[in-house]
């Protein structure tokens, strides 16, 4: 999924007096992911005010296109506020005539004190190096109801050398209270390492150019 920036370990053990290897331990379709960045930006703002961030998640996905996960790393952008722990499920597939698509839920989870938990419905499609996706409000800890906030982005993904990816992206996030706001990234990926810079319309330090170095990993499980 996702979001966004990104235990594991699994290695052979004794059953039965006999050595079996992780691989045959590997469940198919489980992986697990881990990450490290300067700066968590999410939909173009800081969550870590900021600083940096370590996060880690764990996915299953089925050959039907069904799958589920959870994907957390430390946060700072509310009072009493020390982490976030996402939950999230859907359906993706491509079809026959090479349009992909992707349905589901996502429930963003913080620490009690901060109150500051909503959920997500999204949808997006996607085509060769393009994609769109919508997502919109479900619930929040702010009385937020259904359909309030909406956030809709489009990206692009280029292989302009070996391995190594450009990545162009546009996003808006639009708001039943107001504070609307239009964000932009460029990127560059290669082998789990990414440098993007990210800006937004915000007339405020929230809306700062920001320069953002990350790497993850991706491990089967």
């Amino acid at each position: 999924m996702k979001k966004a920036l990104l235990s594991l370990a699994l290695t052979s053990c004794l059953a039965s007096g006999a050595l079996v290897s992780s691989q045959a331990l590997a469940i198919e379709g489980l992986t697990a992911n881990i990450g490290a960045t300067n700066n968590y930006l999410w939909r173009g703002i800081t969550q870590t005010n900021d600083a940096a961030a370590i996060s880690g998640g764990i996915d299953y996905a089925s050959d039907s296109g069904f799958y589920i996960g959870t994907w957390a790393s430390n946060a700072d952008w509310a009072e009493d506020m020390t982490y976030e722990l996402d939950i999230y499920g859907g359906f993706s597939g491509e079809l026959d005539n090479g349009f992909g698509y992707d349905l589901g839920y996502i429930y963003y989870n913080y620490d009690d004190e901060a109150s500051s938990d909503f959920s997500e419905v999204y949808a997006s499609i996607s085509y060769g190096a393009f994609s769109v996706s919508y997502f919109t409000l479900v619930d929040s800890d702010a009385d937020g109801d259904f359909g309030d906030d909406t956030y809709i982005s489009a990206d692009a993904e280029f292989e302009v050398a070996k391995d190594l990816t450009l990545g162009l992206h546009v996003g808006n996030y639009d708001f039943d209270a107001g504070g609307d706001y239009t964000e932009y990234a460029v990127s560059l990926s290669k082998n789990g390492f990414s440098f993007a810079i990210a800006d937004t319309d915000i007339k405020s330090p929230d809306g700062d150019v920001n320069f953002v170095v990350s790497y993850s990993m991706e491990f089967d499980l």
